[in-house]
C-alpha cells in the first residue's frame, strides 16, 4: 500500500511548514543523487518539483508487474526486492534495492508496463519521477544521459553476477555475494558500511532460509569479512566479500 510520504510529521508543524520542508526534501534528493550533481540549476527545480515521496508498508507493492510505467523509482530509505511469479505459482527474487539506488530507466527506455514486481521488504520510502520529466532530461541533458548509460552497463553487470553466483556458488558464498551486492556503491550510492539488515531480509534476497543465512554469516564474521549485531551487518572487507568463495 502505497500512501503520502511526509517525514517525520510533527503534531505542531503546520501544513504550510510541512509542505516546505517536503520541498526541502525533494530538492536534496536531486541534489545529492548521482544522477543530478550534473544537472543544471532549472533541471534540479524541475525535477524536484516533480518528484513525489510515498512510504510503502512492509508487504506492500511499490510497482506490480502488468501496471503501466508511469515513474522512474528512487529508493529513499527501507529495503525492496524487485521479484517476478512463474505460472506454477512459485516466487523467484531477482535482486534487492537499497537506499541510493533508482531502478526501471530500462523499462522506461523500451516497455509500457513493469515487467516485474517491486515489494517493500521493510516500510521504505520512494521517490517517484514521472516518465514525463525522465523524458526531459533524457532529451535536454548530456550528463543524465551520461549517467543512464553507465547505470546500465552496471546493472547488466550486476545481473550477469547475480545469475554466475546463484548457479556456481554454495550458500555461503551466495550470502556473501548477497550482502555485497548491497554495498554497490554505483547503484546503491546511499547505503552506509553498516546496514540494519536481518537474516528474514537477506533470505528472502537470496532465496534461503533463515537458518541457513545465520550459518552463513558465522562463517563470513570468522573470516571476518563482517561484523554482526542483532539485525545489523557491518562490511568490514568488501572485496572480500565479492571474492568469497569457500
Amino acid at each position: 500500500m502505497l500512501t503520502e510520504h511526509s517525514g517525520s510529521r510533527p503534531p505542531k508543524l503546520s501544513s504550510s511548514r510541512q509542505s516546505r520542508a517536503i520541498a526541502t526534501d525533494r530538492r536534496r534528493l536531486v541534489e545529492t543523487s548521482l544522477w543530478g550533481r550534473a544537472l543544471l540549476p532549472e533541471q534540479i527545480d524541475r525535477a524536484a518539483e516533480a518528484i513525489v515521496l510515498r512510504t510503502v508498508e512492509a508487504g506492500g507493492f511499490v510497482c506490480r508487474k502488468g501496471d503501466p510505467i508511469t515513474h522512474w523509482i528512487g529508493v529513499v530509505d527501507g529495503l525492496l526486492k524487485m521479484s517476478g511469479v512463474a505460472l506454477s505459482g512459485k516466487t523467484v527474487t531477482f535482486t534487492g534495492m537499497a537506499p541510493g539506488g533508482w531502478f526501471g530507466e530500462g523499462s522506461l527506455l523500451k516497455d509500457k508496463f513493469w515487467k516485474y514486481d517491486a515489494i517493500a521488504i521493510r516500510e521504505s520510502c520512494v521517490a517517484c519521477l514521472p516518465k514525463a520529466e525522465f523524458t526531459r532530461l533524457l532529451e535536454t541533458s548530456i550528463p543524465f544521459n551520461r549517467f543512464l548509460l553507465e547505470q546500465l552497463n552496471e546493472r547488466l553487470a550486476h545481473f550477469i553476477g547475480l545469475i554466475e553466483f546463484d548457479r556456481l556458488l554454495d550458500p555461503d558464498a551466495r550470502v556473501a555475494r548477497c550482502i555485497a551486492s548491497l554495498f554497490n556503491p554505483r547503484l546503491y550510492p546511499g547505503v552506509p558500511a553498516s546496514l540494519a539488515l536481518s537474516q528474514e531480509e537477506i533470505g528472502y534476497l537470496c532465496a534461503l532460509s533463515r537458518q541457513r543465512v545465520n550459518q552463513a554469516l558465522q562463517v563470513l564474521a570468522e573470516a571476518r569479512l563482517v561484523a554482526l549485531e542483532y539485525g545489523r551487518i557491518t562490511v568490514l572487507d568488501l572485496e572480500g566479500l565479492r571474492r568469497f568463495d569457500p
